[in-house]
């Protein structure tokens, strides 16, 4: 394997740091004792820039390449963002309406067809009465006869995924700008 350049990340499939690499955990590292890595990040990645600074975290992060695609958000070096779940609220949710096929006539027949719907029955209090209509109707149930649904839990967004680590060259080539 050729030298890494100081500063490159590497994904690896096993769990400890190999000789000249750190994992990418967002630990502060001494300036004193890693000078070069630090001309290289700077405090991107935090730390104070006078004793410390700090190395990518990635755990639990999906690297994005930094930059702007046309009328996309424009990504910064050491930028955080997003969320593993969200709660949807209803005034997230698309207005709608939840139509049925329903007669305000009174029932004609007892058993429902492949082309009744619901109707009217009479308040007489007799039994038997016909509760479905033989043809189709468009009655609109009333706002208050829907009532709202859910728990409010947090929905996961994570795509799926599989955990290996990411480590940084601490030792290695100098990179230089072309």
């Amino acid at each position: 394997m050729a030298e890494p350049f100081i500063g490159e990340i590497r994904q690896v499939g096993f769990n400890f740091s190999a000789v000249g690499w750190l994992p990418c955990n967002g630990q502060l590292l001494p300036i004193s004792e890693n000078e070069a890595l630090y001309t290289l990040l700077g405090t991107t990645y935090g730390g104070d820039g006078v004793q410390t600074f700090g190395l990518p975290n990635l755990q639990g992060r999906i690297p994005v390449h930094q930059g702007q695609l046309t009328g996309g958000s424009n990504y910064v070096m050491g930028q955080m963002a997003g969320v593993e779940a969200v709660t949807i609220n209803t005034n997230q949710l698309a207005n709608h309406t939840h139509a049925i096929q329903a007669s305000n006539a009174l029932g004609t027949v007892n058993v429902p067809t492949t082309k009744s719907t619901w109707a009217q029955v009479t308040a007489d209090g007799s039994t038997g009465n016909p509760s479905y209509a033989a043809s189709p109707g468009n009655a609109i149930l009333s706002p208050t006869t829907v009532s709202t649904a859910g728990a409010s839990m947090p929905l996961s967004i994570l795509q799926p995924y599989v955990v290996v680590n990411f480590m940084i060259a601490t030792v290695g080539i100098y990179p230089t700008q072309s």
